[in-house]
Parts: structure tokens; sequence; C-alpha cells
């Protein structure tokens, strides 16, 4: 499975979101510190989430971070090596 489609699937599962925004911007750290090089396939090691879910109702913005970088422990143990992350309840989003 791809890493994208593993943070999606967990996230999903997890958060339900109402939007779930995922973006690979492993192109724009080529050369970068984490980086796994020109040969890797797919990049894979940068991503942009925006995740709004209910399940953030009540929670700080370092409460919600650390729930999903709880979530995604395997792949930042791993192949990710950054996560940008825009975090809201459907309220906030105006959804």
């Amino acid at each position: 499975m791809r890493v994208a489609q593993s943070i999606e699937q967990k996230l999903t599962e997890a958060l339900k979101p109402v939007r779930l925004v995922i973006e690979d911007d492993s192109a724009r750290h080529a050369g970068h510190a984490g980086h796994p090089g020109a040969g890797h396939k797919g990049g894979e090691s940068h991503f942009n989430l925006e995740i709004v879910s209910a399940a953030f109702a009540g929670q700080s913005r370092v409460a919600r971070q650390r729930v999903v970088y709880d979530l995604l422990k395997e792949e930042l143990a791993g192949p990710v090596h950054a996560l940008s992350l825009k975090t809201a309840t459907p309220e906030e989003a105006g959804l």
C-alpha cells in the first residue's frame, strides 16, 4: 500500500472527516534532509494534510496534532519525514 493510501485509510477510519485533503509535497523537498532521493519512486516523504472532523471539537490545535501524529506513528517512523497539518471542526471550516 502506498503511503498516501495508508494515511487516508487511517485518518478516515479514526476521524470520519467531512473533508480530507492529502497533498504529496515531496518533490519540493528534493535535496533536503529526509527526502529519499532521486532514485526513490513517488516521493511520499513530505505531506500537507487538511482534515476537517467533528472529532476535533473541544481540542486545542496541539491536541489535534497529537491525535494525527499518533494515528500516523508508523508512517512517521518510516517513510514520512514531514507533515504540515491544517485541522478544523466542520463549524470552524464553515461546513
